[in-house]
């Protein structure tokens, strides 16, 4: 498939980028995040009741006896707005963007510098410092997880801050996701205004 895509990739005038796409896959992204974050809050606040009503104790086998957890720091409401309000403007972007392909497609004069923005696209969703613990993984849509060797990580800097349970490293990366997705719309409306 990768050879096939190439090949078109190669052999076509106008690349034919879909960018609809791209954004139904990042705000399927977004949701699931919401939910883990949500989900996370209900299960900490569950476990530390629990820890609270010293449950733990009660359940304990008296022969083998375990300390019980420490209850959790609980999870805080994090304000996604900033990622969300770019997402608003990156579907409008991306649906002027498709309807503007139909009509750069009879203008060959256009194709060069349509297709030149079109593969540039993807460099805007990189952060300039990298991911938090490894610099070397700039970007912020995709990342193999630390702790999953290359097992893929979606938003992986908001995702793994929330995982370790790093809340101010959640909202720094949650600024820099709503950056980059900024520079994706930036960079997309420059061929809207052709």
């Amino acid at each position: 498939m990768a050879g096939l895509s190439a090949l078109r990739l190669a052999s076509a005038d106008i690349l034919h980028f879909d960018f609809t796409r791209l954004y139904k896959t990042v705000d399927g992204y977004l949701q699931d995040l919401q939910k883990t974050t949500d989900n996370l809050r209900e299960v900490t606040a569950i476990e530390n009741k629990a820890i609270a009503d010293s449950l733990y104790q009660l359940a304990q086998n008296p022969e083998a006896p375990l300390a019980p957890p420490v209850a959790q720091k609980e999870v805080p409401f994090l304000d996604f707005s900033s990622i969300q309000n770019a997402m608003v403007a990156l579907e409008k972007t991306t649906t002027a963007l498709k309807e503007k392909t139909a009509a750069i497609a009879t203008d060959p004069s256009k194709w060069a510098n349509w297709n030149k923005v079109l593969y540039q696209a993807e460099q805007q969703l990189l952060s300039p410092d990298g991911l938090p613990r490894r610099g070397w993984y700039r970007h912020t849509l995709y990342a193999p997880g630390f702790y999953t060797g290359y097992g893929v990580k979606t938003l992986p800097g908001v995702r793994e801050a929330i995982e370790q349970r790093a809340f101010e490293e959640a909202h720094q990366q949650i600024q820099i996701l709503a950056v980059a997705l900024e520079q994706l719309n930036i960079h997309l409306n420059k061929l809207i205004k052709q």
